[in-house]
């Protein structure tokens, strides 16, 4: 029976995560944070709604490497949910001298910087490390080689993302780490079979459909986009771009935001806040948030224009989703990848994450734009 720790079990992407681990898979759950009574008062609302499984709750504060050896033992995964980036040679090494994988679902170039350092150590001690899982980044790889696998020859994969979250939603510390990626914003792309400088972007316009139209979106570098024309090398052009939103959010707030970056770097809560508000406040229906992919190529020796999309109306559940695809596979052994440092878009079949992502409701479309007969 696998063993799956939460590690930030009671935050809103953990709690998604737990609830459907325990309608996907018959794993073990644990709910681990800092607050031992709200893991507990939480464990016991899940054993309400799934009776006779193994559910518990533990303490375990990341910065603290005691309580994460106690709550780390005789699991077999731990799951990375809360922000604990300050923490991470913590947690990773507690994970190690346990003898425990790890998936985590944060984007931090100095994180993965760290796990790359330790990539051989991870190897050697037989570990599955899987990193910057969820949906952005997550998806985005995983767009581009669910395209692959439906053209004999990839040519161009351009992946966009719209994120209209709506109102009313709650304000989690997954908004801080977004505001902490501003400060090494990348927008390089790959464009004739070359990398952009990373400190450039691009601005293209992408249709979304008939209910949000085109939108002008603009270059962001993913980590797990950097090795996609390794493994694909017929591929000359891919990149991630993200929307337009709201041109007060766009243009005044944004503004406003890297302005205060540069003055007051430290004040990430704020300026998150900031964020949130203009987005609750600007945008205007249809509420949705979704990642696509454009991709070109050869089928049967004619060119193939055919796109994919995957989308939902809360953001939150749109990064658990992909979490627990993923976490299926890797319980499968027919699927689970050996031992060493793994970025979720490079070691999960995409043919059944996309499969597995629409059971568990999101909506998932792959549609042929053109085709020469």
């Amino acid at each position: 029976m696998t063993r799956i720790l939460i590690l930030g079990g009671t935050g809103y992407t953990g709690r998604l995560i737990a609830e459907l681990l325990l309608e996907q898979s018959t794993a073990d759950i644990t709910i681990a944070t800092r607050n031992q009574d709200k893991a507990q008062a939480f464990a016991n609302v899940l054993k309400q709604h799934f009776t006779g499984r193994t559910i518990e709750a533990v303490y375990a504060d990341a910065s603290n490497s005691e309580s994460l050896q106690a709550a780390f033992r005789g699991h077999n995964m731990v799951v990375v949910a809360a922000p604990t980036v300050s923490y991470i040679e913590n947690v990773v090494r507690v994970a190690l001298s346990e003898g425990v994988d790890y998936l985590d679902v944060q984007l931090d170039t100095h994180k993965y910087s760290f796990l790359k350092s330790l990539e051989n150590e991870i190897a050697q001690a037989g570990r599955c490390f899987i990193t910057e899982a969820g949906f952005h980044p997550g998806l985005p790889s995983v767009l581009v080689r669910f395209a692959a696998a439906h053209l004999d020859v990839i040519e161009s994969a351009a992946v966009a993302g719209f994120l209209n979250m709506g109102k009313n939603l709650p304000y989690t510390e997954a908004v801080d780490e977004l505001i902490e990626i501003f400060k090494d914003y990348q927008g390089q792309v790959y464009q004739n079979g070359n990398w952009t400088r990373p400190n450039s972007f691009v601005m293209r316009k992408i249709d979304f459909g008939s209910d949000i139209g085109i939108k002008r979106c603009y270059s962001m570098f993913f980590e797990e986009l950097r090795a996609l024309p390794e493994m694909y090398p017929s591929l000359k052009d891919t990149g991630f771009y993200i929307s337009e939103s709201h041109w007060m959010t766009d243009w005044v707030i944004m503004s406003m935001i890297w302005m205060w970056l540069k003055i007051f770097p430290r004040a990430v809560r704020p300026i998150g806040k900031l964020l949130w508000w203009a987005m609750g406040t600007f945008h205007k229906p249809p509420y949705r948030v979704e990642l696509q992919v454009q991709a070109t190529g050869l089928k049967d020796g004619q060119p193939l224009t055919l796109q994919a999309s995957v989308s939902h109306p809360d953001g939150y559940v749109l990064t658990a989703v992909p979490v627990v695809a993923a976490l299926l596979q890797y319980m499968d052994k027919g699927h689970r990848k050996p031992p060493g440092l793994w970025l979720m878009g490079h070691t999960v079949n995409p043919i059944i994450l996309m499969k597995d992502m629409e059971k568990m409701g999101l909506q998932c479309e792959t549609k042929i734009l053109s085709r020469k007969e």
